[in-house]
């Protein structure tokens, strides 16, 4: 991981300020923009509020991008909340080179005859979806591709309607009256030739779906350059901020509160006062920043009183004793009077990629592992042999 601790405690000693360019191992998934090992630049510094930190590193990527490519970047960059992110692009990472945003019609859906909507908006589902402009032409059979494609994120179908200067054609047309095709049309914005698309289901499935399909049509319609900085497309590096992450998520699976972020990252100072009560609503002072829907670094301002830091840990099922023996010198250094202090670490791999107009941060790294975590060259990882076992006296126990 990070060297999260390491320099929060630099920061309480008095040096106000650092960077490294690290390197990082993370136990995650394999995907086109991730490695179990990677470069990091990682900053910190003392006596910051969220506006320094995102000052610092606009001025460097502008400074970055007009080095390597000659190209200028204006800021400040846009910043969206989380929860706007969300709602409008169904991920916090979101692609702002086009618009086709997310629209939500649940409370037009609980009223209509068409069932599939009324069930799903009555059981406190969501019923969302996307206006692909000039779409229209697309065939059944290209359609049913779209709904495939989005079947792998766990939704069950894919509803339609083609827009045209009658109003609204589709198989389930005849659910809806004239007054709520209307409201429908005039929600999305619609005009004769677009394609709207509709997911129904819970919120989690229902922003992945439709946050793939924007991406989907986006590239296939054109709307994202296949290879960025190729054409002179002012919009080919579009960066953005997504702020007022939730300090915590619930593990429905395990059962308890797990921390958004990392547990160090401060909540906000006004949402404090239901931390307890209603600790799911409370606000984190974590900031990413985004450019062309991948996300290039994350960081935030970090808690600094050994107060909040343990009553965080109570809320994580961190009890006192444990919390002093993982993290009792962090605790023992808080209590000399921490200065407030905050950081960033940006993914050197991912923006290397981008600069190149890559796909895969595997095209940057010498020797990348593969999606399973292995490495081809020297066959790792391997099988460890008993004289190593006991070396570091390790006993393994065979499955059965």
């Amino acid at each position: 991981q990070s060297p999260q601790l390491f320099k929060q405690i630099l920061m309480v000693s008095g040096l106000d300020r650092y960077f490294q360019i690290v390197k990082c191992f993370r136990d995650e998934d394999l995907r086109a923009q991730r490695q179990p090992e990677f470069t990091q630049l990682d900053l910190e510094m003392s006596f910051v509020r969220e506006d320094d930190v995102i000052n610092i590193i606009e001025g460097l990527m502008v400074d970055i991008f007009s080095k390597v490519l000659n190209k200028e970047i204006t800021t400040p960059f846009p910043r969206l909340s989380y929860h706007d992110a969300m709602k409008m692009y169904g991920c916090d990472a979101p692609d702002l080179r086009f618009g086709m945003t997310i629209e939500e019609i649940t409370d037009i859906a609980k009223k209509t005859d068409f069932k599939v909507f009324q069930k799903v908006a009555e059981s406190g589902g969501q019923v969302r979806g996307i206006n692909a402009t000039g779409c229209a032409s697309l065939s059944r059979k290209e359609i049913d591709e779209l709904t495939t494609f989005v079947n792998q994120f766990g939704a069950k179908g894919l509803a339609w309607f083609k827009v045209d200067e009658s109003g609204l054609t589709s198989q389930i047309a005849k659910f809806f009256t004239a007054e709520e095709q209307s409201e429908i049309k005039e929600r999305f914005k619609a005009a004769p030739g677009d394609l709207l698309l509709f997911v129904a289901d819970k919120e989690s499935v229902v922003s992945q779906s439709l946050s793939q399909l924007r991406l989907n049509i986006g590239k296939s319609n054109g709307l994202i350059p296949a290879r960025p900085h190729s054409g002179g497309n002012e919009k080919e590096f579009n960066f953005s901020w997504v702020v007022d992450f939730p300090l915590l998520e619930y593990n429905e699976e395990l059962g308890r509160y797990d921390s958004l972020h990392h547990p160090f990252t401060s909540p906000r100072q006004e949402d404090l006062q239901i931390l307890e009560e209603r600790p799911l609503d409370v606000r984190s002072r974590a900031y990413d920043i985004v450019l062309n829907g991948v996300e290039l670094g994350g960081g935030s301002i970090r808690i600094h009183r050994p107060d909040i830091q343990k009553r965080i840990f109570h809320l994580l099922n961190i009890d006192d004793e444990t919390a002093q023996k993982r993290f009792g010198f962090l605790l023992e250094a808080l209590k000399y009077g921490a200065p407030p202090h905050g950081g960033i670490a940006l993914g050197l791999d991912r923006m290397v990629t981008i600069l190149l107009g890559l796909d895969d941060i595997r095209e940057v790294i010498a020797f990348p592992k593969t999606q399973k975590a292995t490495c081809l060259m020297v066959d790792a990882p391997s099988e460890v042999d008993d004289k190593q076992l006991k070396d570091l006296g390790i006993s393994l126990r065979k499955p059965e």
